[in-house]
């Protein structure tokens, strides 16, 4: 890319792309590390001071997701309205389940995840806007549903576990949907009927545990932090514990770690 751009650019890219689309009755949200910026005001200065990126860019691209059965609505803004780039031999490959588009001048580029999102493990959001999970938050996904991209990760790195202590600093839990909480019991339920994803969030949320601690030594946290993060970190864990699970997790479960439980990058680029 042939400049720069800094997090006050590119989260006023993101939310312009968004507001275009709600304008054309098209859903779009903001997922990933913007989604945690935007999704924690009362904690930008801590997401800043962790360094996400060890430098004073903390992103690189814009990540968003839609509904496959608005692809028409979403095409229609990004190339029509806004005037991104796409590759047609990218929409040939990925076209069903995602939209890579580049700005016009070569500024950035956004992803569109359709439907779900399809990393280490599936976090499925609908297909429509009347069951569909992406209206129950604007201008991103909702808090639970940005702590589930990140603790799904397999091989996660210390710029997710900065994500996830600063979404976990910013938000209270609770068992059921509510605006800016977490809901516990929408993970728990979730993970109870996959092990593989189980067994890695709770891998992640021990990692996210250790750091902060560190970060509390090195004083990048205060002693209000870590005593916030670690108390939700161990309740959503005594939660995830409690839940009943499904045959399905208990047959992997006696499987454990004898066969690959994550799907790896290979298989994502394919």
């Amino acid at each position: 890319m042939p400049q720069r751009l800094d997090d006050k650019t590119f989260i006023d890219e993101a939310l312009r792309i968004v507001c275009e689309a709600e304008r054309h009755n098209a859903v779009l949200r903001i997922i990933g590390a913007l989604a945690v910026r935007l999704h924690c005001p009362d904690y930008a200065t801590l997401h800043v001071s962790l360094k996400r990126l060890e430098e004073e860019q903390s992103f690189t691209d814009i990540d968003l997701i839609g509904y496959s059965g608005q692809m028409h609505r979403i095409r229609e803004v990004m190339e029509d309205r806004l005037r991104f780039k796409i590759s047609p031999q990218a929409l040939l490959m990925r076209g069903k389940e995602r939209l890579i588009y580049t700005h016009h001048e070569d500024l950035y580029q956004v992803d569109i995840f359709l439907d779900r999102l399809r990393f280490s493990h599936d976090i499925a959001f609908g297909k429509d806007t009347k069951e569909g999970r992406l209206t129950l938050d604007f201008p991103t996904i909702t808090p639970t549903d940005i702590l589930l991209e990140k603790i799904q990760i397999h091989e996660i790195a210390e710029k997710d576990i900065k994500d996830i202590l600063t979404i976990l600093r910013a938000h209270s839990t609770s068992m059921q949907e509510e605006k800016d909480r977490i809901n516990a019991g929408y993970i728990s339920r979730l993970l109870a009927r996959d092990w593989g994803f189980w067994y890695d969030a709770k891998s992640n949320l021990a990692k996210a545990q250790d750091f902060a601690r560190r970060y509390h030594e090195s004083g990048m946290l205060t002693q209000q932090d870590l005593e916030d993060i670690t108390g939700k970190i161990n309740e959503l864990t005594d939660i995830l514990d409690k839940e009943s699970k499904t045959r399905e997790w208990v047959k992997a479960s006696k499987r454990g770690l004898s066969k690959q439980w994550w799907r790896s990058v290979e298989e994502l680029v394919r």
